[in-house]
């Protein structure tokens, strides 16, 4: 019975929310651990109580999971038995009244301006070939210059590139759209990597291949550079431009986006619409860029300040 609820409750997501893919399968793994918990104990999904769902977060503590990790877990279990309570297949939620253990508030690592920069100079002298240095320097313009998730631009369609673009369409997660206005630099790199691409695509359509929807293609099966391609190829410009690697992720540059909007004076909430962010709560972690300016004001100004 477990593993059909969970199957069910999987497909509602996927159909009713546009749940994506990576949250399905965090779902699937998660009440799957859960599911085999209860299967230990000799408890079926059915008659779980809140007292066992209490006991399996404690097992969750003991096991020396963190925070973030819990609270995803009780956060899966609370979905499938509030959707297992609103189907008619159990009397009452169980789940409904639990707390869950809160998330560690970090702050998001970020890189500084200078290190983006070398970061973009070490994509411009990338590239085995005049080719791939195009598609590295409009990867990582683009990344930097609208703040998107790395899915988001490995996936991009290659008709939201066209007609040299000042805003950009996103479908970011959910299936929402979002718009992003680019740079120039980030224009530049983007008509500069679709005329060389096109040319590619009109090679391939010479040899009775079909031809990619995607901007940034590739021979693989997803029919666009991979998320851990780009993953690999953000290190080697890390290495590259001398920025240390551990620093580096397609998520920092993201962060990079938001810390250095918000450090030139830009509105929360106009970061949040730009990064995609669904509660305005979500972007509030960036604030701390205010709290350091705020005290770089006060010992750089203030008469008392001491060096």
């Amino acid at each position: 019975m477990s593993l059909q609820w969970i199957s069910t409750f999987l497909e509602a997501q996927a159909a009713e929310l546009g749940a994506a893919t990576n949250t399905q399968m965090a779902y699937a793994r998660d009440l799957r651990d859960f599911s085999d918990w209860l299967s230990g104990h000799g408890t079926a999904f059915e008659a779980v109580s809140r007292d066992v769902i209490e006991d399996y977060l404690v097992f969750c503590d003991a096991q020396g999971l963190a925070k973030s990790t819990r609270a995803r877990r009780l956060s899966a279990i609370k979905q499938l038995y509030r959707f297992a309570f609103e189907e008619g297949w159990m009397d009452t939620n169980p789940a409904i009244q639990i707390r869950g253990p809160g998330r560690d508030k970090r702050l998001p690592k970020t890189l500084e301006v200078v290190e983006v920069d070398r970061l973009i100079a070490a994509a411009e002298a990338s590239g085995r070939n005049p080719l791939e240095n195009l598609r590295n320097i409009c990867l990582m313009q683009l990344l930097y210059a609208t703040g998107m998730r790395v899915s988001e631009l490995v996936s991009l369609p290659v008709s939201a590139a066209r007609g040299d673009p000042r805003m950009l369409l996103i479908l970011g997660k959910g299936g929402k759209e979002r718009m992003v206005p680019l740079s120039s630099d980030a224009r530049d790199a983007l008509a500069a990597w679709l005329k060389e691409r096109d040319l590619e695509e009109d090679k391939k359509q010479s040899k009775g291949l079909p031809a990619s929807k995607f901007l940034f293609p590739s021979r693989g099966k997803l029919g666009h550079i991979t998320r851990h391609r780009f993953y690999a190829l953000i290190k080697e410009l890390a290495v590259a431009g001398g920025v240390s690697p551990a620093k580096v992720t397609p998520h920092t540059l993201r962060h990079a986006f938001a810390t250095h909007l918000l450090a030139n004076g830009a509105d929360l909430r106009s970061i949040q619409v730009l990064l995609g962010h669904a509660d305005v709560a979500t972007t509030e972690i960036y604030t701390h860029v205010l709290d350091e300016r705020l005290k770089e004001l006060v010992l750089d100004h203030h008469p008392l300040a001491k060096d």
